[in-house]
């Protein structure tokens, strides 16, 4: 049998573009899709998982259920929360960059990559840093690799740091809003409360909590609210999209800000997420007014799903930034293999 890392390697040497492509769970993300399928499922496995050290190892075919089950067996857990819409490989989450409604407070996906192994446009295998915090040998470039969307390389396998699992999680709903809403999440922020995660939605603020038995419970009768039974249900909704916010075929913008910005006036329905920094828009409207909205605001904005995607679905970069993408992309893909336009159209 052909080994995949050999089949691999044979598919880039021939240098036509490809389409880096795992369960497709994130294909509406980016721009548009161009270039024969490599299907990276074929080299999938947990490679080795250190509890003790908080470390698991996978090659990036594997199924993120299969990572998370291998985890939750000893009571552990991405603590990012990185949505699978679906089947999704760790080589496509981590190549999406996404973290889930813990983000704020845990971290993002990139904090948590500790190594990767990459092939290039050259068929080199290269290893970026390692299994432990403390090894940074080549660390901001495994760091890079996570939300390049497949565009400077394939990902062969990642080493990833994982954390126990909270003894305690409440979920609370408070009636405010928005302006108070976001005041009171990012006065809490400088409190010692154990919120995790929260949303905004139709003049309802959820708050997570989550820590030892008594922080959490000091901070529920803190905080007041009503307790949601049906919490896990809400967060995977947030986690996953599959919220009734997130349905339907309406373009979906998302606005990365800075958290203390107040409300913003936007043509159509909000969601708000990370104290503030992420919100999310439903609904046709005119890009570059959002664009320059969000920069207004001191942030920026991108076509997460839906829409029209000729123009690319991520903030305009500045001319400097836009050469740092062109010098790595000629660094690690110089004949234009991985993921073309994916990222950026240029590119």
């Amino acid at each position: 049998m052909t080994d995949p890392v050999d089949a691999f390697r044979t598919r880039i040497l021939e240098r036509k573009p490809l389409r880096l492509r795992g369960g497709g769970s994130k294909d509406f993300y980016g721009g548009p899709l161009s270039g024969e399928i490599l299907d990276t499922r074929v080299h999938a496995g947990i490679i080795g998982y250190e509890p003790t050290e908080l470390v698991i190892t996978a090659r990036a075919g594997t199924p993120l259920a299969e990572i998370k089950s291998a985890l939750a067996t000893r009571r552990q857990v991405l603590a990012c929360e990185p949505p699978a819409f679906g089947a999704a490989t760790l080589g496509g989450v981590v190549a999406a960059g996404l973290s889930g409604p813990r983000r704020a407070t845990a971290g993002s996906l990139r904090d948590y990559v500790l190594g990767v192994k990459l092939m290039d446009g050259e068929g080199r295998e290269l290893n970026f840093g390692g299994q432990v915090m403390k090894n940074v040998a080549g660390y901001d470039v495994s760091r890079l690799i996570a939300g390049s969307l497949g565009t400077l390389g394939l990902i062969l396998e990642v080493s990833l740091k994982v954390l126990p699992q909270p003894p305690a999680d409440v979920t609370l709903q408070l009636a405010m809003p928005q302006d108070k809403a976001l005041e009171a999440i990012n006065r809490w922020a400088g409190q010692p409360v154990p919120l995790v995660a929260n949303c905004w939605q139709d003049g309802v603020l959820t708050l997570r909590l989550a820590g030892s038995q008594a922080a959490v419970a000091a901070a529920c009768e803190k905080l007041g609210g009503e307790r949601l039974a049906a919490a896990a249900a809400f967060w995977e909704g947030l986690q996953e999209q599959t919220a009734d916010f997130f349905v339907g075929d309406e373009p979906l913008w998302r606005l990365s800000l800075p958290s203390v910005t107040p409300p913003l006036d936007l043509p159509g329905p909000v969601l708000i997420e990370w104290g503030g920094a992420q919100r999310w828009l439903r609904g046709t409207v005119d890009a570059a007014d959002l664009h320059r909205v969000a920069a207004t605001a001191g942030g920026h904005a991108s076509l997460f799903r839906g829409g029209d995607k000729s123009g690319g679905v991520f903030a305009p970069l500045s001319p400097g930034l836009m050469e740092v993408h062109r010098k790595l992309k000629q660094s690690f893909d110089p004949y234009g293999v991985f993921n073309p336009g994916r990222l950026f159209p240029e590119l």
